[in-house]
This record gives structure tokens, C-alpha cells and sequence, in this order.
């Protein structure tokens, strides 16, 4: 999983100030009904990213893969495909009113998050190999809350009850998953290392939203421009260093001996190994595209809780692609998860009405004083 569109110089998030958004659609230079239509679409490209991402992860562990180097490496792999927007999307022609951050700040920032992001990669592989992507996925919803803590601190984000109550309600629904007496890993996991899954996968989501929020971070007091192409090249440039990570850790663990016997013994033969891996990586470059994106567009926390989403996606899916053993404890975590995220989601509605509300507050002022 790899955590980036600007944030306005406020970086106020929607969520919590009455003119945020439209500061933000004025900021990017779009309509509100624009400004909506590009968050749709990278909703989707988060959902259905993380949800094939997730899903094709189990298949490969199922068939027969047993490298989370390898399981690690294609998290980032594809980065090559977003050279074609970064190429087609235009230069802003606006001059910058801030000075730009030197080469050395930059290459500092790409590098340290892009090891970052490797190691929660890592993490990741490490808690799909050890369970189903039922238990995964909900496991995953932890992110919210560690999210919240570090929007708190990091980036000055500010809570409403409905907010905090999705906060709450998703991450007792992770600990429902995590108590449930008939809470089970793939088929021949151990409770030993099905607990070792549950852990890297906590460690991994807390890691995670603590890099959406020093993104968040970096475009607000570093970076500070307006444009996706910098967003853009961000996620390429992050996506390099963890890939050259994940080939270090490949090669130094020797797990790159067994790569060929793997493709082999392959449940579905050479070609689906090779494809289920392609795929993998594209499906999570598809993904990252819409985190940054909402992340641009909103805020870091607002990107966490839709990731959450795939938890009414995968869980199903898993189901019926898989047969995962959906028992009481995951639909009613399942179910919790739901509420978590439409509490949010109401919260979103309030404060935009709110907005609009101010805005035209604002201009009947406006033009109030010109009459007089």
C-alpha cells in the first residue's frame, strides 16, 4: 500500500471549517461540481484498487506463493504507469508565489518515505500470508484511528462527535475480529503465527496513516503547490525508493533462489503466476492514485476512511471468491464498520451545507456594502 493532491495553504481540512471547501474548489481553479466529480473518481480508484489489490494478494498466497518479498515488491512496481498521466496532464502555468524546497529537502523526503512505505509494505504481505482477507480487511480498519491520533498531532485536525464516533465504532470493530473465538487464519495457519498476522497488520495500518499524515504534512509546509503533477511525481519518485528496497530485501533474503520453483508449482500454472502479479501491482498503483488524490482534495483523514469502504467489498468478496468462513463476530464488525464510516460521511454532509450556507452569507454581505 503506498499513501498525495495538494492541500490549500490553510490546510484546513473539509471536514471542520465552514469555508473549506470552498476555499479549496476556488484554490484548484475548479467548480464545485467538478471538485465532487474528481473526488468520485478517486473513491473509486481507492475502492476498487485496494479491493483487487487485496484479493489477487490472497490468490497468490493460495496457489502456492510463499515470497512476501516478492508480495512486497509489486505493492509499488507499477509506478512506470503513472509516467502516462504525468506526461499528458499539463504544466500549470501559474507562477508560484513560493519559493521551491532544494533538491536535498526533496531527495530527503522521497527517500525516507519511500523506506518507510517499504517496510509497511512488508508488514502488509506478512498479515495477508497469515490471514484470510476477511480478517485482513477488517483488521485494516484500525488505520482510522491511528489516523486520527495523527491528524491530531501532526496536522491540527480538529474532531466532531460524529467523527470521533466513527473513530470509536471502527476500532472496536477491529477488536471484535481480534477477540472472536472463532476468529481463523488460511487454511494450516497456527493460532501462533495467525496472531503474528493480526500484529503485523495493526503495526502495519498505524504505520500507514502515519505516513498519509506526514504527506499531508510535506505538501503543506515543503512542497506547497497547487498542481497533481507534483503529486504525481511524489508517488513515482517514493515508488522508486521502495521498489529498490524491496529488490535489496528480495535478493538479501534469498528469496529470489525460490522465485523460479514457486512459478512452477503455481496452483493455476506459469502464466497465472505471472499475471496474478501484474495485476497485483497495477491494481495497488490504481489505488495509491486515489489515496493521494483524496488526500489532495480533502484531508489524510477523510482518505483513511474511505480505504475503510473496501471493508463492505472484500469481507463479501472474499466470501465468494474464496469461501471465507464469514461468522457472526465479522458481520457484526462488518456491520460496525458501515456505521463507523456513515457517521463520517454525515459529518462530511453537515459541514458542506454549512459551506454553502457561508458562502452565500458571505457574498449577500459582499454585496450588501457595494450598495451602500
Amino acid at each position: 500500500m503506498q499513501p498525495a493532491l495538494d492541500m490549500p495553504v490553510s490546510a484546513e481540512p473539509i471536514l471542520n471549517k465552514d469555508e473549506s471547501l470552498t476555499r479549496q474548489s476556488s484554490f484548484l481553479g475548479l467548480k464545485r461540481w467538478q471538485w465532487w466529480l474528481l473526488v468520485a473518481l478517486n473513491i473509486f480508484f481507492l475502492l476498487a484498487g485496494q479491493a483487487v489489490a487485496v484479493l489477487l494478494g490472497r490468490f497468490y498466497y493460495d496457489e502456492g506463493g510463499n515470497s512476501k518479498w516478492m508480495a512486497t515488491f509489486v505493492q509499488t512496481a507499477a509506478f512506470p504507469i503513472l509516467l502516462i498521466p504525468l506526461f499528458l496532464l499539463p504544466s500549470s502555468k501559474e507562477p508560484s508565489t513560493n519559493a521551491p524546497p532544494s533538491f536535498t529537502i526533496l531527495a530527503s523526503i522521497y527517500i525516507a518515505l519511500g523506506v518507510v512505505i517499504a517496510g509497511d509494505n512488508m508488514l502488509y504481505s506478512i498479515g495477508l500470508l497469515y490471514l484470510t482477507a476477511t480478517t485482513y480487511s477488517l483488521v485494516c480498519a484500525t488505520q482510522l484511528a491511528f489516523n486520527a491520533v495523527f491528524s491530531f498531532y501532526i496536522n491540527s485536525q480538529k474532531f466532531t462527535a460524529l467523527i470521533l464516533n466513527s473513530v470509536v465504532i471502527l476500532s472496536l470493530s477491529a477488536a471484535l475480529v481480534a477477540i472472536s473465538d472463532d476468529s481463523e487464519g488460511p487454511s494450516g495457519v497456527s493460532k501462533g503465527k495467525y496472531a503474528i498476522g493480526f500484529s503485523c497488520t495493526l503495526a502495519a495500518s498505524a504505520l500507514y496513516s502515519l505516513l498519509l499524515s506526514l504527506m499531508q504534512l510535506s505538501f503543506q509546509k515543503v512542497i506547497k503547490k497547487e498542481t497533481f503533477t507534483v503529486v504525481l511525481e511524489m508517488q513515482i519518485y517514493t515508488s522508486i525508493v521502495a521498489t529498490c528496497a524491496s529488490l535489496v530485501g528480495l535478493f538479501a533474503s534469498g528469496e529470489w533462489k525460490t522465485i523460479h520453483g514457486e512459478m512452477d508449482a503455481f496452483g493455476k500454472g506459469r502464466i497465472s503466476y505471472v499475471m496474478t502479479l501484474v495485476w497485483t501491482a497495477v491494481a495497488w498503483q490504481v489505488c495509491s492514485v486515489g489515496v493521494v488524490g483524496l488526500i489532495f482534495l480533502v484531508s489524510s483523514l477523510f482518505s483513511n476512511v474511505i480505504s475503510t469502504v473496501s471493508l463492505a467489498v472484500v469481507p463479501i468478496a472474499s466470501v465468494m471468491v474464496f469461501h471465507d468462513n464469514m461468522n457472526g463476530g465479522k458481520i457484526i464488525a462488518m456491520l460496525m464498520a458501515f456505521w463507523g464510516f456513515a457517521s463520517y460521511t454525515y459529518q462530511n454532509y453537515l459541514d458542506d451545507r454549512k459551506a454553502i450556507k457561508s458562502q452565500i452569507a458571505s457574498g449577500d454581505n459582499r454585496n450588501d456594502s457595494s450598495h451602500c
